[in-house]
């Protein structure tokens, strides 16, 4: 018993003086750091710095200025506030004033990682709410990027922006131009070029990603001619920055509803400028709430939609946005490329227009589905009504059954918010790349939220929790099929971290094909992919995509379904 009890003392005096390596205090250009050493295996680690400031408190409407610095050492061990905004139900508020700070996991084995690709993670929530540490159910933040950077071999970074009233207020002039969230973001990838080889990455090996308004924040990023040379690579997850949803076309209207509703309303513009800028920040994130009564009465029969609530987002302010959108993809030719959507990412909206596609026992009439057309195409006109919706019935026959026109709905506002928007921004990225690589994705794993219809597929944000390994790190709550597609995942989007390419690096089930400006293919992105996982875009979605720009010239036969 003694010698067995020497041997289990040597074996842990061996595993400690054995273990992984550590950064310990690390010298960034606004003082010192320490985070904290996490063990992931053997002789493997990852080191977390939670909250490092990448810029001064924010003033209010203005760009984001640099962290003056600190002296002493600074214990980056607990996540900072997020950005003042409205919590979920929208009743009050929380978060500060004081927000822009960034996390970073790096993976590390016996000897000290250097020159590791990097990832930006910009998280999605409406430009309204959201946090670099959001929704932690059962242990860590859905943004933890621990299993991301242990298993991709990858320094992951997550970030703070500015969101709501505070983070994207606009008049549509140089008064109050907006986009402060946008910039926020662009200072944190910059102070990451600047810093992280001291934390082991490449600053020429950056890759920023995003999910929902993080995606379209990335696509934002892409667009802007302020990024040039400062990332390498792109990932855009069920969003981008041509969605409808993503940027105000009317941004002083919204300003003067703001202004209402704070007591801030003049005649005199300058005069309610300066008003709102002495406004109480609560009370300007308050106001800049979507009234949630309002969203469950929109009704389609009324030809309203629940996009139209989604008011504050990014505008074109001839600064950081120079232009509209899909005439700044010259700007995007440097950087290797990959997007895709969810196959029910607009599920969720269509619940809320159509509330009757949730309800087992109710009927979907097919005004509702005209309804639903009217106010999604409403700048199209009564042609393009029609048009959409006997493209959209073609496969119904005379009496088609409720679960098909059930999800033929949800298949609508999938396509109008998301799909269509990401498959043009790809289109537009391959038209205009000079070496740079694109790739194209559809995520279709089952929804594992409880209470949906049978034919409910990926929800929004559901690719999330795959990629960022919560079938790894919440074992009991998943089945070894989440692993297999959390592995694939993780494996594909490092691996395009690394290269540009998502088959290099780490082993994938099955190569992707990049899509090209006369080749479109997909990778359908589940638990089971192989070779017939590589498909091209259905009739309905091509249809949908001339309809929405026509100037882009596709070849029919390349879109037929496989």
């Amino acid at each position: 018993q003694v010698m067995m009890l020497l041997v289990l003392v040597l074996f842990g005096v061996w595993l400690n003086s054995s273990s992984a390596a550590k950064l310990g205090v690390v010298q960034t250009e606004g003082g010192q750091v320490e985070g904290k050493s996490h063990r992931m295996g053997f002789f493997r680690t990852v080191d977390v710095f939670k909250g490092i400031p990448f810029a001064d408190v924010p003033g209010k409407f203005e760009k984001p200025k640099p962290h003056p610095g600190w002296s002493g050492i600074l214990k980056a061990t607990k996540y900072r506030d997020r950005c003042l905004q409205v919590t979920l139900l929208q009743t009050k508020t929380q978060g500060s004033e004081d927000c822009l700070y960034l996390n970073i996991f790096v993976p590390q084995g016996r000897s000290l990682s250097t020159n590791l690709p990097v990832m930006v993670y910009l998280f999605g929530g409406a430009f309204l709410l959201g946090a670099s540490n959001d929704v932690a159910i059962l242990g860590d933040s859905l943004y933890d990027g621990k299993e991301m950077a242990d298993r991709g071999g990858v320094i992951v970074v997550t970030v703070n922006y500015r969101v709501g009233t505070l983070g994207f207020l606009s008049t549509g002039d140089a008064r109050l131009p907006g986009n402060y969230g946008l910039w926020d973001q662009h200072a944190a990838i910059s102070w990451v070029r600047r810093n992280i080889e001291v934390f082991g990455g490449n600053p020429d090996n950056i890759t920023i990603f995003g999910q929902s308004a993080g995606a379209a924040s990335v696509s934002f990023q892409m667009l802007s001619p302020h990024s040039k040379g400062l990332f390498r690579r792109a990932i855009t997850q069920c969003g981008v920055a041509l969605s409808p949803w993503a940027l105000q076309t009317k941004p002083m209207a919204l300003t003067k509803k703001i202004a209402r509703k704070v007591g801030c309303w003049r005649s005199n513009q300058d005069e309610m400028l300066t008003c709102l800028k002495m406004s109480d920040p609560v009370g300007l994130t308050m106001a800049g709430k979507i009234d949630v009564l309002q969203t469950v009465s929109v009704s389609v029969l009324s030809v309203g939609v629940v996009m139209d609530l989604l008011e504050l987002a990014p505008v074109v302010d001839g600064d950081f946005i120079p232009d509209e959108p899909s005439r700044l993809f010259h700007n995007t030719a440097q950087f290797d490329y990959m997007a895709g959507v969810n196959s029910m990412d607009g599920h969720i909206f269509a619940g809320v227009d159509v509330p009757s596609i949730n309800n087992k026992t109710s009927t979907t009439p097919v005004k509702h589905v005209k309804g639903l057309l009217a106010g999604l195409t409403k700048e199209k006109g009564n042609a393009a009504v029609d048009s959409a919706y006997s493209v959209y019935s073609s496969n119904w026959g005379s009496f088609p059954e409720q679960a098909v026109v059930k999800k033929t709905v949800a298949d609508i506002e999938t396509d109008f918010l998301f799909l269509v928007p990401t498959q043009i921004a790809l289109q537009l990225h391959a038209n205009n790349t000079s070496g740079a690589r694109t790739y194209s994705y559809l995520f279709n794993m089952k929804t594992r939220i409880p209470g949906f219809p049978r034919w409910v597929e990926a929800e929004h944000a559901e690719d999330l929790q795959y990629l960022f390994g919560k079938p790894f790190t919440t074992p009991l709550v998943y089945f070894p099929r989440h692993r297999d597609l959390s592995r694939y995942m993780i494996a594909y989007w490092t691996n395009f971290a690394k290269t540009g390419d998502p088959n290099r690096g780490d082993r994938v089930p099955v190569p992707w094909p990049p899509f090209t400006r006369h080749h479109q293919p997909y990778l359908s992105i589940n638990h089971k992919i192989n070779k017939s996982s590589i498909r091209y875009l259905s009739s309905t979605v091509f249809y949908s995509v001339l309809l929405s720009l026509p100037s882009i010239k596709r070849e029919e036969e390349d879109e037929t379904e496989n």
